[in-house]
Order: structure tokens, then sequence, then C-alpha cells
């Protein structure tokens, strides 16, 4: 019997070589993110400016209506029909706003995302955003980010984990460039693609969206996109708003998920074809922009007057419903964009009107944390809309406000919507997505907690022939139920293992009954008593085994472990989860003083 060294057992699983490879080849793909971001603003000021302005300029500007008059509302339907088309001909993977797509390529495409989405995807969301789409560059670029990654990925022999990291690093890094915002590039990275928090993943992740951000700097500067001129602190006395105005963020959050999937089945029950649906979606915004100019485009300036508190209430009012109205219509018809700057956007104008119920009337807050609470809570990322909103505004004495929002937000949404404005088009496609994250109940119990000991466990002794064998089957029925047994020699060592399937099998084909079990016994899967639960199922799974022999850093055997102890030693943890039990009463020590009193 061969018998391996104990499983050195961590705190985390790393190897050294392949998290050190990682790490280099995510500092490539940052590199590449942030050209691949610089490039994609470049392109949507290009459309702009030439489709409202009528001028070859790449500089970022607000879509301004007014310059053809009535006329301009054309533009948007003309992009979208041009983005329609681009999906119909090119690769229908450039609908949609990019993190749903990604997550789709992460968990059921290998994180293999084809070289078309790479172009299609930020040429399309150029000019959806260009000619007036209300959306953001993120989602394009985290998409475009991705597929940067996952095409550098696929010309290296990598595990589909692994490429899965290079893929998120691409997004990460495209985020990070964009906003000036690695940490929240990397909380957006954990807390919604990378479904797992491991070193292995996390430090190359980390690593691409800094280098980004530092390639970002002599790209796009320094300066932060939403820069709050004057922050204010906040005391503990506001703490009790803040969770008022996460609460409204929730319910807006709500709303918007609800709208926009409720009006995506508008679009399916048109008589057309879905390359004409973005068109319909241009034709709203172009109507909704022509009223209020600010609701066009990434809104980037409109985000930062918001926080400065630069804008009148009546026009806030307007911003929100046109805003909200002309990015559902939008975003339904299947055309390309991102949804964290129209979420800020509207997160913003919310706070700035609830601020004139709040004592003190400070915009600039509320703004902050209304925008927080609206992309924490829609996105279901408390620590990456906290941390985005402090590295996108500078305001870092807001935290502790700005985090309350975020996290009442994300509470009501959590009990009240069970699918995020991403997930739920995930889940239309036939696959559920599960958010929590957690330590599986095997990877905390030893092999030594549930084994059978060697005592409790009918063997077959090398020599015996197969008859003998069955013989003892339909004799002591009781005794044998395992689907598979150790075969031991003289000395009671483990040589092999032997199903009863195998027994069964060979003693009534060609070998008889007279064959030895010695002839169809296979090497044994060999594991250790300190051994996590998880190590031995994982083995088991791979290797198709149902047993494992249990022996000591001896090499002595010592127990026997089957799948059923796996799955009794899962219910343990599903009971510790789900079992409810008094330890203490509550009568009990009040009985004692009464007993007391009596004496």
């Amino acid at each position: 019997m061969i018998v391996s060294a104990p499983l050195k057992i961590g705190d985390f699983t790393a190897d050294a070589r392949r998290l050190t490879a990682a790490i280099v080849y995510c500092a490539l793909i940052g590199v590449a993110a942030a050209f691949a971001a610089k490039a994609l603003l470049l392109l949507i000021g290009l459309v702009t400016q030439i489709v409202y302005n009528g001028r070859f300029s790449f500089a970022i500007t607000a879509p301004d209506p007014r310059h053809w008059g009535p006329l301009s509302i054309v533009i948007p339907v003309v992009g979208g029909l041009i983005v329609g088309l681009i999906a119909r001909f090119g690769t229908d993977k450039i609908r949609g706003h990019g993190i749903p797509e990604a997550i789709h390529s992460i968990l059921d495409g290998g994180s293999i995302i084809q070289a078309r989405v790479a172009l299609f995807k930020p040429l399309a969301s150029a000019i959806t955003i260009g000619t007036g789409g209300p959306f953001g560059a993120e989602g394009p670029i985290i998409m475009t980010g991705g597929a940067i990654g996952s095409l550098f990925a696929q010309f290296l022999r990598l595990t589909s984990f692994e490429r899965r990291t290079l893929l998120v690093a691409g997004a990460a890094g495209g985020m990070s460039a964009t906003f000036a915002s690695p940490i929240a590039a990397v909380l957006i990275a954990v807390e919604l693609l990378l479904f797992e928090w491991r070193p292995r993943s996390f430090i190359p992740v980390t690593v691409a969206s800094f280098v980004a951000y530092l390639v970002r700097v002599p790209l796009l500067g320094v300066a932060p996109p939403f820069l709050i001129a004057q922050p204010h602190a906040v005391d503990p006395g506001q703490f009790g708003w803040a969770v008022l105005v996460g609460i409204a963020g929730g319910i807006v959050s709500m709303l918007m998920t609800y709208l926009v999937y409720f009006v995506e089945d508008l679009y399916h029950r048109l008589p057309i074809h879905w390359m004409w649906w973005p068109a319909i979606g241009g034709a709203f915004v172009g109507i909704g922009g022509w009223f209020v100019p600010q609701a066009l485009g990434v809104g980037y300036p409109t985000i930062a007057a918001l926080l400065n508190g630069q804008m009148v209430a009546g026009v806030v009012a307007g911003l929100i419903l046109v805003k909200i109205a002309i990015w559902v219509a939008s975003l339904s018809s299947g055309t390309s964009g991102g949804v964290l700057a129209p979420l800020l956007m509207i997160g913003g104008a919310l706070g700035s009107i609830l601020s004139l119920f709040i004592p003190g009337h400070d915009a600039s807050i509320w703004a902050a944390v209304g925008m927080a609470a609206i992309l924490g809570g829609t996105m279901r990322a408390p620590f990456m809309a906290t941390i985005f909103a402090l590295e996108t505004t500078h305001a870092w004495g807001l935290m502790p406000v700005l985090f309350i929002g975020c996290v009442a937000a994300t509470a009501f949404t959590v009990v009240l919507v069970p699918r995020s404005i991403l997930t739920e088009r995930l889940a239309r496609r036939g696959m559920h997505v599960s958010r929590e994250y957690s330590v599986h109940p095997l990877e905390l119990m030893p092999i030594a907690s549930v084994m059978i000991a060697r005592e409790q466990v009918s063997t077959m002794k090398s020599g015996t022939t197969l008859g003998d064998i069955l013989a003892r089957f339909a004799a002591h029925e009781r005794q044998f139920l395992f689907s598979e047994y150790p075969v031991v020699d003289g000395d009671a060592t483990v040589i092999g293992t032997v199903s009863r399937a195998q027994i069964v099998e060979h003693a009534h084909g060609a070998a008889g009954t007279d064959a030895s079990v010695d002839a169809i016994a296979t090497q044994p899967l060999v594991l250790h008593p300190q051994d996590r639960l998880r190590h031995a199922a994982n083995e088991m799974a791979q290797q198709k085994r149902t047993s494992a022999v249990i022996v000591d850093e001896h090499g002595n055997w010592v127990g026997w472990l089957t799948t059923g102890e796996l799955l009794r030693a899962w219910q343990r943890g599903m009971h510790a989860e789900t079992r409810r039990a008094r330890v203490r009463s509550w009568r009990r020590p009040f009985r004692r003083t009464f007993d007391r009193l009596e004496r």
C-alpha cells in the first residue's frame, strides 16, 4: 500500500509558482486594460463631438441637443439602429451592460470570451453613449477588459479557474483606470465576479487593478472624477438619517430593477426582431434628453454637480424622473452600456432631494450617501459601493454614513428583491447565481471526527475466493452494509479495496467463483485522520471512489471512510445552521433567587 504524506493544512491554499505567474500575467493585463479604458473614453468623446457638435475632436463633452434643435431627437435612434445591426451581424454578446455577460462567461463559458467581443463591445458602447445613451463607460470597459484578460489567458496553458482570474483582472483593471478607483475595482471583483475569496485570485487581481491605476495617471490624470470641493465630516447624530436615505435608495433600486425587466418583457412582445429594439429605446432617449439634456450620456459632470450641491431642486427632480425613464427604456432594449454611472446620477439626485428634509440641508453629504446607497443596493455590493464613493470623491470623512447607507439599502433589497439587476438577467437564461460565500462545513471537520474505526470494518482476507465471499454476503448480510471493502493480508495490512459490484461481476463472469479476491482488488485511496473532509471528498470525486483507507503518520491502518460518513458530516454542518436550541433557561436564575428569599 502506498502511503502519501499528510496534507499540509494552512489558513489558505496557494501555490507559490502559480501565484507568481498569475501576478506577472495580471500586471501585463492591467497595462492593457488601462489603455483600453483610455481608448474607449476617446471613442465616446469622438462620437459625441461628431454627432452633437459637428466637429472632429476626442474631448469628452456632454451631449447638447440644442445644437441641432429638434433634429437631435433622432440622434439616439440612429445610434440604437447601428448598435442593433452590430449585435445582429457582429455578435449578440455586446447586448446588455457588460457585468452579467462577464458573469455568464465565468460560470458557464470556462472564462472564455470571443475575440470579436473585445472589438465590437467598446465600439457599440461608444456609439450608444456618444449618441446620447444614458449609460456609463464602466460596464463596457469591464466587459472589454475581461475580454482582454480572457484572450491573453487563452494563449496560455491554464485551468478554467486561472483563466477566470485573468478575465476578472482585466475587468478590474478597466474599472480602476476609468474611475481612478483601484480598491473599489478589486472589491467589485470579489463581490461580483470571482465567486471566491482566495489569495490565488485576490492578489493577482489587486496587482492588475493598481497597475492599471498607475498607468491611468499619465493617460487620464490623477484627479478623481467626482471630486467634492469642500468635503464635510459627519457626526453620529446623522447615522439615523443615513439609514433612512439608504432605505429610500433600496426602494428606488427595487423599483428600477422591476421596471427594467417589466419593460424588457414588453419588448419581447413586439412583433419585430430584437435588432430594432435599441432604436426604439433611442427614441425615448431622444425625447427625454430634449427636455432634460443633463440625463444624456455618461453624465459625469452632472454627478459632480450634484455632489457639490450646484443644482436646484426643480432640475434635480426632473433629472430623476427622466433619467430613470430613458435608462429603463434603453437598457431594456438590449443596447450596449453600463449601469454604474446611471445609478450614481439617480442616487445623487435622490440624496440631493432628500437633503431638503434633513437637518442642515447639506446636499453634498446626502447626495454622496444616496449615490452609494443605490449603487450598493442595486448591485448588492456594499463594500464596493462605499469604497467607490470614497475613491471617486475623496470625501473620506463621509465613510461612516456612506457605509451605513449602503448596508441599509443592501438589507432592504436582499430581503425584498430575490435577485439583483445583474443576476435576474442570468436567471432568465436558466442560470441561478448564488452570491453567498462561506467556508464549507466539510472544510472545518477532520476525517478523524467521522471515520469508522478499524475494528468496526468488515474486511476481505487476501486469498479468499469470490465464491466464499458471496457465501459470506448471503449468510451475514447485515454485516456488509458498504459498497466497498478493504482487502487485508495476514498482518491485517490493507493491500487493496474491492467493491461488491466487482465481486458479483467477476464471480458470474469469466473469472468464476474460484478466482481470488486479490485478482480484482484495486489500489486503495489513502488519507490521514487530520486531513479535512473537504479534501477527502475532492480526492474521492477525482478518483471516482466511494471509500478511503485512513492511516496514521506511521502508515498503520486506523479507520475507514465512505461517502455515507461524508454526507452525515455535511448534515451535521447543516444542522448547525438550522436547528435552534436554548442553551440556558431564563427561569433558572430567578428560581435560585426565589429559593434564597424563601430560606
